[in-house]
């Protein structure tokens, strides 16, 4: 058992406070939304979100629900502010296990984001420090309007993308309610290539 989890004392004065038994799929969850240096953090009644954007123009968001915590309190409504997920994924690793208990802490604006790592019966602390939350842009697009939705295996769009001609500056994406259902295209200095997708798991149109 671990050491963390035998202090089941909530401290009134933190607006957040959460206790995870192992780090690792949290750790997955955040190292793969980690193109920027800097994240905004939502922690609402459902779950903690982390959000990343680039320019204004993509954004990547880590949800973690409720339930995959031991142990989550919130004493607000919402709590957000901004850290940098790099140093937050590099802490989350500091000992290099699957079997690391978390327990992180949320003062509140002013405050750092404390961790408390454990494993093994050693216990390391981390303060990272948090910044006011920016305002994130709204991409929830209304269903009226949505002409196509695909549902596919993020790994499977990864290797198309590996396939594509990196010197293109363009991407051209079809999307039909027949085949080929999702295909993408590019020109580039290599010629034209074109990648059909087979593996779409859902269409609607």
């Amino acid at each position: 058992m671990s050491v963390l989890s035998q202090h089941e004392v909530v401290d009134e004065d933190y607006l957040f406070e959460a206790y995870l038994d192992s780090v690792k799929h949290i750790s997955i969850l955040l190292r793969a939304v980690n193109f920027k240096d800097n994240a905004t953090c939502f922690a609402t009644d459902k779950g903690l979100k982390v959000t990343v954007e680039d320019s204004k123009c993509v954004q990547a968001s880590a949800f973690i629900q409720r339930e995959v915590f031991q142990q989550y309190t919130l004493n607000d409504e919402q709590v957000a502010f901004k850290i940098n997920i790099s140093v937050l994924v590099e802490c989350l690793n500091i000992f290099g296990g699957s079997s690391t208990a978390l327990k992180m802490c949320y003062q509140g604006y002013g405050f750092p984001l404390t961790l408390l790592l454990e494993e093994g019966g050693v216990i390391t602390d981390c303060s990272i420090r948090t910044l006011e939350a920016e305002e994130i842009l709204d991409f929830n697009f209304s269903a009226v309007n949505v002409l196509n939705k695909i549902i596919l295996r993020s790994e499977c769009l990864k290797e198309v993308f590996a396939e594509l001609d990196s010197s293109s500056d363009l991407v051209e994406i079809l999307l039909s309610p027949d085949p080929p259902y999702f295909r993408i295209s590019t020109v580039g200095t290599a010629g034209d290539t074109k990648v059909t997708c087979c593996f779409v798991l859902y269409t609607i149109t």
